[in-house]
């Protein structure tokens, strides 16, 4: 991993030419001194928490926080209740920002932004995965990857067939189209979620600790699968993670604190965890842990 170096030039889409190896498409995420407010409820006012504060990704280059691009893989970090899941949200336009702009995809997302636009924009072109997998308990894993399809009403009944199952294979539920979540284990379920986040095959990937309730081997799975999606589909995502271990997954690593943006960090090229190496790892930093206490 590398500190952010001065760009060496810029590429087609007129942005800075990164030291990684990954070549990037246009600006798909750019943020315009964002900042969020939360008005406690039932108290006065003027008491309320601050979320995030002027929070700026711009295509200016020469040291700033980078806007995000079709391809990248970002991964949100820093400590609990820093902004990262708020941010988060905003990208996906679950939540609004209180001040500043968002530029989604082209489009300029604010608060004059039209509910029906929105909803659209994420049916469309962003999927979500969270920790908890939020499936729907009464439907099959073929169900929950059906249904945003139908919704969408764009492909025939063949062709929807035809992609959930090719969804549900590719993430290697094959054999489990049928079973309900509760059939499923965790890892077996946080796969449906993420099959289910690509039905309608969207341009961008939010997910907000999608390995937070797994086992180390499920952890790796699903980070593979991701990392799989990320290069060969050319999807962009961006992870909130509060697990150091799987930095080496992403493009960049955007550190936020207190609702800022305290820093940025390059990978020059993503890499995998190899599960066995990765326990044995895991084991001695128990073991140091155990001595130093």
């Amino acid at each position: 991993m590398s500190a952010v170096e001065e760009a060496d030039g810029v590429d087609e889409y007129g942005q800075p030419i990164l030291p990684i190896s990954k070549k990037l498409g246009p600006v798909v995420i750019e943020l315009h001194h964002i900042s969020k407010e939360y008005t406690l409820s039932g108290r006065d006012e003027e008491d309320s928490v601050v979320a995030l504060r002027d929070v700026h990704m711009d295509s200016s280059g020469g040291g700033a926080v980078y806007p995000i691009r079709k391809g990248e893989f970002v991964m949100l970090r820093g400590p609990s209740g820093g902004g990262k899941t708020s941010l988060l949200n905003i990208l996906g336009t679950i939540d609004s920002p209180s001040s500043g702009e968002l530029r989604l995809l082209g489009d300029v997302v604010d608060a004059n932004t039209p509910d029906d636009f929105l909803a659209r924009l994420r049916l469309e072109k962003i999927g979500f995965v969270f920790q908890t997998f939020n499936l729907l308990s009464t439907m099959s894993a073929y169900e929950n990857v059906e249904l945003p399809m139908t919704i969408l009403g764009r492909l025939s009944q063949d062709q929807i067939k035809k992609r959930v199952r090719s969804l549900l294979t590719a993430v290697g539920l094959r054999d489990r189209m049928k079973h309900l979540p509760s059939e499923l284990s965790g890892g077996e379920q946080q796969r449906v979620t993420i099959a289910r986040a690509l039905a309608n095959e969207p341009e961008i990937l939010l997910l907000d600790e999608p390995t937070g309730d797994l086992d180390t081997k499920n952890t790796i799975e699903v980070m593979d699968l991701l990392l799989d999606i990320n290069q060969r589909k050319g999807t962009t995502c961006v992870m909130v993670s509060h697990n150091p271990d799987i930095e080496c997954y992403a493009d960049r690593l955007i550190y936020l604190s207190d609702g800022k943006i305290v820093g940025q960090a390059l990978n020059r090229e993503q890499t995998r965890l190899v599960y066995e190496q990765y326990v044995v790892f895991q084991n001695a930093q128990t073991e140091m842990d155990a001595r130093l206490h």
